[in-house]
Parts: structure tokens; C-alpha cells; sequence
């Protein structure tokens, strides 16, 4: 299995010399994407819609459990990067530290399938950037196709799992909008509001 992750890896970032043209795409899918989540994110925070919130903050307890399964992940099962071990085309420098799984591409999808679960039409642009990240951080040298599938299996799963918690669980539903209650009580202090969003 894990020969074939490599000779998956060395197909595609092979693609680094054949298809040079697309580099540096691939560059900013691998480096920068990821900061295009993180502020639609704050951007669906503060339309200051009740549902848009819920879905954010369902993304980011997310986020926190996948983060944290990640990190565990990373001391059971550490493998060097592919920079490291194999002969491959690295256009993005990076430590070289443990590779599996990719947290990019765990970020990426922890948000993407959260907001599908919402907003199903703009989730599938979400998932289709998210699966871009994931094909740039092989493309550019940093991580095998085995570390971004993991990172986006757990940020999926994750994903899921937390939306039934609370929607499924009346307590956590309950907790969840009692945070956000509290948030928005001191934030019209100092940014009032004429009349309460509710979609």
C-alpha cells in the first residue's frame, strides 16, 4: 500500500515538470487557498445570521477535534515527507516534519463539509476548492496522496459526526446556541444592530 502511495505521488508531482504552465497555480492552491477559507468563514460569521453562526461555530469545534485527531495521528504514526525520502520536484519549502496526515487538507474539508451540510450549492464549490488544496499539496511536493485522503476523511467524518451531535442532541444544540446568545449580547454592545437575523 504504501509503495503504491508513492508511485501515486511521483505520477502526480511529476506533473510539477511536464505541466510546468500550471505551477504556479498549484503554488497558491498549496500555500494560500486555505486562507480564503479561513476569512469566508469570518465572512459567514458576521453576516450575523443565526444559521450562518451555527455553522461556523459547528466548524470550528470541528476543526478543534480534528486538529486534535490529528496530532495524535501524527505521534502513532510518523512518516518523514516525500522531500525527504524520495527523489521528488519540491515547490514549496516546508520543515520537514511528520507528513500524514495533511492538516491542510484536514482544515480544508472540516470547513467545506460543514458549510455542504448548510448550504448544499455553495458546499460543493466549497469541497471542489477543498479537493484543489489536497491535489496541490501533492503537486508541489509536500505531502503523498495517502496524508491528504487522511486529512480529508477525518475532517468529513468529523464534520459529520459534530453536525448530528447538534442537531440530533437537544443538550449540545442547546449549549451551542446558548454560547452564541452570550457572544452576540456583547458584541451589540459595540456593534448594534436594528433588528435580529434568523434564517
Amino acid at each position: 500500500m504504501e509503495h503504491m502511495d508513492e508511485l501515486l505521488f511521483l505520477w502526480i508531482n511529476s506533473g510539477a515538470q511536464r505541466l510546468a504552465f500550471l505551477n504556479p497555480f498549484m503554488v497558491f492552491l498549496s500555500k494560500y487557498a486555505v486562507l480564503f477559507f479561513m476569512i469566508g468563514a469570518v465572512v459567514y460569521w458576521f453576516t450575523r445570521a443565526r444559521a450562518d453562526r451555527r455553522m461556523i461555530s459547528e466548524a470550528l469545534v470541528s476543526a478543534l477535534l480534528g486538529f486534535t485527531a490529528s496530532w495524535i495521528l501524527g505521534q502513532l504514526v510518523y512518516r518523514d515527507r516525500p522531500f525527504v525520502t524520495l527523489d521528488a520536484i519540491q515547490l514549496v519549502s516546508h520543515e520537514a516534519n511528520a507528513s500524514f496526515p495533511s492538516n491542510h487538507a484536514l482544515g480544508a474539508f472540516v470547513i467545506a463539509m460543514t458549510i455542504w451540510q448548510f448550504r448544499r450549492r455553495a458546499g460543493w464549490v466549497w469541497l471542489l476548492s477543498a479537493s484543489g488544496i489536497a491535489l496541490g499539496r501533492v503537486w508541489t511536493g509536500v505531502h503523498y496522496p495517502g496524508d491528504v485522503l487522511a486529512g480529508a476523511l477525518i475532517g468529513i467524518l468529523i464534520s459529520v459526526l459534530v453536525h448530528r451531535l447538534f442537531t440530533r442532541i437537544s443538550l449540545a444544540s442547546s449549549l451551542l446556541e446558548l454560547g452564541i446568545y452570550w457572544y452576540e449580547r456583547m458584541e451589540t454592545k459595540i456593534w448594534p444592530r436594528a433588528g435580529y437575523r434568523n434564517r
